[in-house]
Formats: structure tokens, sequence, C-alpha cells
């Protein structure tokens, strides 16, 4: 390929490169962090499940919120500004679950998370689009995927943290021997001291975090990074939007990572739903999905690597043809060889955000952070479609087959829709 001997990242933006980077990990250990929380606050606050979910309707909302405005103010005024307020608002919210466990209203922890994902939406819409112009456009696709390769990396800590530090301790979630939480047998008094001490746990990783987040804010403020010399700054939204939306490949590829999104959250939350079903302990269950991020993480960098050879857009098609055979054999086949695919998924799973991402925001020139903002938002599309699952799976049996399998029909129509996205693109790019 032509584009074989280009430098993916140059020495003189290197240290930004790094930095910027270094973010991608920041949000992937607050998202892995935060999902096993809907089951600790249902707990130790005695709220129900459907109560419990607002932590996810929180974070993301947060996404659908900010997307918008953040890429109207980095599109005004620079990268940077971005990364400077999304790092504030990540330190505000993480910072906030300190008066929130004081007051110990669940409320607050809402509005706390709300905040945070506003420094999230910040980032994911200014980060994705910096890295991306830090360098040649022929190698753009392949320096993102090599940025995203560390957000997993952030989610195996978060995911460490959430279970080791915080799950692990919890004084409401301890089990007599005939396997009935303790907690629902205890006093008020005695509730009200447990849960004192446990929304401290939850507490201490997210304080913690926001002093990291702020020292990261500093060390980026004081920093020199790139400039868009040449960029327009003046904000025509409607214009940009009317642009965008005739653009069959950003338009199309919106509706690919809506699908991407819902794929990747549907075969990662299940994972421990189908161990489950073949009688596997929740606890074990948890570590099939830390091997699926183990293999995520590896094929992203293996598949970054492969970019060098072959075209992302084939590359996106033949991964996605790669997703549809694992889920149909999570599907057909019952027992651990299902389970074995479902982990499997993840390393097809692994180059599709950014790649997409990057085939996106190829042609689209200074309406990039707008067109930024619009791929950020996709991450909210992707929360409908796991509740779905969840009735499906609720279902017992569907045919022949337990519901949980018959479920992963979703994902599967997830990576067809992805599937004919790459292809499309892939010929558009041949013509």
């Amino acid at each position: 390929m032509k584009d074989q001997k280009k430098v993916v990242v140059e020495k003189k933006i290197l240290l930004p490169f790094i930095l910027i980077t270094s973010l991608f990990a920041l949000w992937g250990f607050a998202n892995d962090i935060t999902n096993p929380m809907v089951a600790a606050f249902k707990t130790v606050m005695e709220i129900s499940n459907a109560k419990a979910a607002m932590v996810q309707f929180a974070f993301y909302g947060g996404y659908a919120t900010m997307a918008i405005p953040a890429a109207l103010i980095i599109k005004r005024y620079s990268y940077k500004l971005g990364i400077i307020i999304g790092l504030g608002l990540y330190a505000i919210g993480a910072l906030l679950f300190y008066p929130a466990a004081q007051f110990e209203i669940f409320s607050f922890f809402l509005v706390s998370l709300y905040i945070l994902t506003f420094g999230l939406a910040f980032l994911e819409t200014t980060a994705n689009p910096y890295i991306l112009s830090m360098g040649d456009p022929a190698t753009a696709t392949r320096r993102l995927n090599l940025a995203q390769s560390f957000n997993p990396m952030g989610s195996i800590l978060g995911m460490f943290v959430a279970s080791k530090v915080i799950l692990s301790a919890l004084e409401s979630d301890k089990r007599d021997a005939a396997g009935n939480l303790i907690f629902d047998t205890l006093s008020a008094a005695e509730k009200a001291a447990i849960r004192t001490n446990d929304l401290a746990v939850i507490r201490n990783p997210y304080v913690i975090l926001g002093f990291v987040v702020i020292l990261m804010l500093i060390i980026i403020a004081v920093a020199k990074m790139p400039k868009r010399e040449s960029a327009d700054h003046e904000i025509h939204p409607w214009h940009s939007a009317k642009k965008l939306f005739k653009n069959n490949i950003y338009r199309e590829g919106v509706i690919a990572q809506v699908f991407y999104v819902g794929a990747q959250i549907m075969c990662w939350t299940f994972i421990i739903q189908y161990a489950d079903n073949l009688g596997i302990p929740k606890a074990e269950a948890q570590n099939y999905n830390i091997v699926a991020m183990a293999i995520f993480i590896t094929s992203r960098f293996i598949s970054t690597a492969l970019m060098k050879y072959l075209n992302p857009r084939f590359m996106l098609t033949l991964f996605a043809v790669g997703g549809m055979l694992t889920t149909t054999g999570v599907i057909l086949i019952q027992g651990m060889p299902g389970l074995y695919l479902l982990v499997a998924t993840s390393a097809f799973m692994s180059l599709m955000f950014p790649t997409i991402y990057g085939i996106a925001l190829e042609d689209v020139g200074d309406d990039a952070t707008l067109g930024a903002a619009g791929l950020v938002m996709a991450i909210v599309g992707g929360a409908l479609m796991p509740p779905l699952q969840g009735f499906i799976i609720d279902q017992g049996t569907i045919g022949f087959l337990p519901a949980v399998n018959f479920s992963f029909i979703l994902p599967f129509i997830c990576f067809v829709v992805i599937a004919i996205y790459g292809y499309r693109t892939y010929r558009a790019l041949k013509a």
C-alpha cells in the first residue's frame, strides 16, 4: 500500500500524542468502574432495579446532552480548550461523590455522574478528531486505532478497581451460608451504619480519580499542543449539519456506530448471564469478561499493525463478518464452546469503533468537530439495545434454544449492519 512508509506519529508531536492518548484510558476507566455500580447502589440504597438503572441513564445522558455543545466550543476555539473543559467537568463530577456520600442521597450520585460524563463527552468529542489531525491523513485511521488501544487498558483497570476495591469491600453484599444477603435481615440502625460505610467505599476511588484528572488537566494546560492553524473557527451549525447529513459515508457511519456500541455493550454485559445459564458462579463468570477485554486489547494492536498492509474499510468488513460467525455460534452452540465463541467475539469488535469513526470523518473537512459530536452521541444509541436483549433473556426459552443463546441474534444483526457499511465504503473507495 502507498502509505506503508508514512510515519503514523511524527517525533515532533510525540508528547502531545501521548498526552491525548492517555485520555482514552481515563474515560475507559470511568466507563468500567461505573457499570457495576448499578448492582451496588441497588443493594445499599435499597432501591428497585429500575431505579438503580438510572446510573446508566445519567451516565449516557451526559454524552447526549453535551456532545453538540462541546463540538461548537471546540469549533469556535481550540482542541486544547475542549480538553481542558472536559477534564475540569470530569474532575468536578468525580469529586462530587464526596458530598453525595456524606448526604447519602442517590440522586446526588446521579447528578455527579451526569456532570462527570459532561466531561467525557467533551473529551471524546475532542480527542478523537484531534488524534486524526496529528499527522498525515493517509495514516489517520491507523493513528486513531493506536490511540484507542489504550481505552480498554483503562477499562480493565476500572473493572479491577470495581471488583477488588469496591464490590469486594461492600458490607451490604455479605451473604450467609445459604447465599442470602445478610443486609436484608438487619435492623434499620444496622443498615444505616453499613450504608454509611459502603457509600464511603464507593466514594473513595472516584475522589482519588478526581485528583488524578486535575493533575492531567494541569499537565495539558502547560504543555505546548498542536493547533489548527488553517482551520475555520466560524460556527455554522445548521450549515454543517446539512452538509454532514448529505454525506452518505458520514451519515451511514453514525448508524453503524450506533449498532457497534450496541453490540459491544450487549456482548460484554451478558457474558455473565450466558455463563450463569451454564451453572458458572457470577464471580467466576466475571473472569471471562476480563479475558474478553484482554483479547480485545491484543486484537486492537494486531489489527492496527495490519492496517499498514490492508485497507481499513476492507478490514472492517472482514472483522464484521467474523463477528457474525462467532455470534452465530453463540446462538446455536450450547455449552462451553458457545461461551468461548462469545469471548472470542471481542477480537472482531476491537477495531470497529475507531475505524468507523475514522472512515466517517475522512472527508468532512472543517465539519469534523460537529461530525465527531454525532459519532459520540451514537454511544447513547447503544444503550437502547441491551434492555431489549434483557427482555429476550427473561423469556427463558425460545423454540429449542435457551433465550440467553437466542438473545445474541441482536449483536448478530449489529454486525450485519457494520459489514454492510464496511463493504459499501470499500466499494465507494474502489469506484
